[in-house]
């Protein structure tokens, strides 16, 4: 059904707490998962990867609001210091128009219970339950000041089971995305315990398809490298840069996080790097930005390191934690790992095995 909202303008479509019933595909008589098909919905496809009416119903309206948000940011005037769309009767920056949006679509998925962001780091109660509900943690439009110069921008998010988002992992997400608001509007999606990344393009009638399917980031030529500044001061880093150079790696940078690491899932192939260094703090959010991404790349075949350890291995102690990161094929990651630190916990792992 469609339920009025005086926030998103359009409606937004939610399913009534009575309807939110697990559909399974039947065999015998017996439950299993069928394999996701390109040219699948949004909703067919989470009716196969993942039983949790819950978790599809919160993927489903954050995905409302991520279309919502493509228009906001396609259609915002740009001037002076910030770029405005309106929001009701209000002007607002589009970084807090996209913060309201999802907010509300977390309250009206009646399955959230609590959930921040970057622009708003306090835990905020959405009214969802404890029991069988889910926490959110997003960054509503990461690469905001690269707007006014069409850059592509976006969001991102991660989902926790229950009510917590500090002392828990990246590790303990049950799902992941970005949405991506670029020549093309994308929803990239991944759902723990089920293979695979996966794109779904935002079509002209409003609707999300699934395009593409990554389950291997494989070695090739391609580096994203953040915080160049690091490298004034930290000799490893300068060390890593260039060998790049020095192997003729292409480089694909654009200053906005979310196009630089979905370079690696839709290339498959690449690394993307944020190193720090004394003079050079860290700025990534493990909370909002640096976990979530974790499990979108090793969903679809790839590694992360802080430079010793998985990113989904890092507990998450304060909302605000930060780190630096690195995402990219196996090889590349034993690369950044030895080059930095001298040792690297993936040599002579299997592609696929946790360390």
């Amino acid at each position: 059904r469609l339920k009025s909202s005086s926030i998103f303008g359009d409606s937004l479509r939610v399913a009534p707490r009575s309807q939110l019933k697990a559909t399974k595909a039947k065999n015998n008589g017996a439950s299993t998962m069928t394999k996701c098909e390109i040219g699948q919905s949004l909703e067919e496809f989470l009716t196969q990867a993942t039983p949790d009416k819950g978790l599809r119903t919160l993927l489903m309206c954050m995905g409302e609001a991520l279309r919502t948000i493509a228009f906001k940011v396609r259609t915002a005037s740009c001037g002076g210091t910030a770029c405005v769309n309106s929001f009701g009767d209000e002007q607002l920056a589009v970084d807090m128009l996209a913060d309201k949006l999802l907010f509300e679509a977390l309250q009206y998925s009646h399955v959230c219970k609590y959930a921040c962001s970057e622009e708003v780091p306090e835990l905020q109660d959405m009214g969802g339950p404890v029991e069988g509900g889910f926490s959110v943690a997003f960054d509503p439009l990461d690469g905001s000041s690269i707007v006014d110069t069409n850059f592509t921008v976006g969001t991102i998010f991660g989902v926790w089971p229950g009510d917590k988002l500090t002392g828990v992992t990246g590790g303990d997400q049950v799902a992941a995305a970005m949405g991506i608001y670029g020549p093309r509007t994308t929803y990239v999606l991944a759902v723990k315990g089920f293979p695979g990344t996966h794109e779904f393009l935002l079509l002209d009638e409003g609707k999300w398809q699934h395009v593409k399917e990554t389950t291997e980031i494989a070695e090739g030529k391609m580096f994203s490298p953040g915080n160049l500044r690091a490298t004034f001061d930290n000799s490893e880093y300068s060390k890593l840069i260039d060998y790049y150079v020095k192997e003729k790696y292409t480089l694909r940078y654009t200053g906005g996080m979310v196009p630089d690491v979905n370079q690696i899932i839709v290339k498959e192939k690449g690394i993307f790097t944020n190193v720090t260094s004394p003079t050079a703090k860290a700025k990534l959010r493990l909370l909002f930005e640096v976990a979530p991404l974790g499990l979108l790349i090793e969903n679809a075949g790839g590694f992360s390191s802080d430079g010793y350890k998985s990113v989904l291995d890092k507990t998450i102690v304060n909302l605000d934690d930060r780190t630096q990161v690195a995402y990219g094929s196996k090889n590349e990651i034993i690369r950044f790992e030895e080059t930095l630190y001298g040792t690297s916990r993936l040599k002579n792992v299997p592609i696929g095995v946790t360390a």
